[in-house]
């Protein structure tokens, strides 16, 4: 079955149900930006699955890029801490990905 932009929209706005994103007061909407990232992503993954690669390099891919996206996260995170005067406990920030 292949998902579309609205199925892994409406996926992603149920995930940030039990992890919420604060969007805080920034100038552009949440459905908008959930739409967006998924078409990009979306997009990515076509490209991605017509390129040749093995089933296994494709998930290499992915990790990596998730490696990527988690270390961003983190880093953005720990500095918006700091910024707020708060102690930053890598362990802690790293909970959210670990599996359960």
């Amino acid at each position: 079955m292949a998902l579309t932009v609205d199925d892994l929209t409406g996926l992603l706005a149920e995930l940030e149900n039990a992890d919420p994103v604060d969007y805080g007061d920034l100038p552009f909407g949440e459905p908008e930006l959930r739409r967006l990232v998924m078409t990009a992503l979306l997009e990515r993954h076509t490209k991605l699955q017509g390129s040749g690669l093995s089933a296994n390099d494709v998930n290499v891919t992915y990790m990596l890029t998730t490696g990527v996206l988690v270390l961003e996260n983190l880093v953005l995170h720990a500095r918006l801490l700091l910024l707020q005067g708060q102690r930053v406990d890598v362990q802690a920030l790293l909970q959210k990905y670990a599996g359960k």
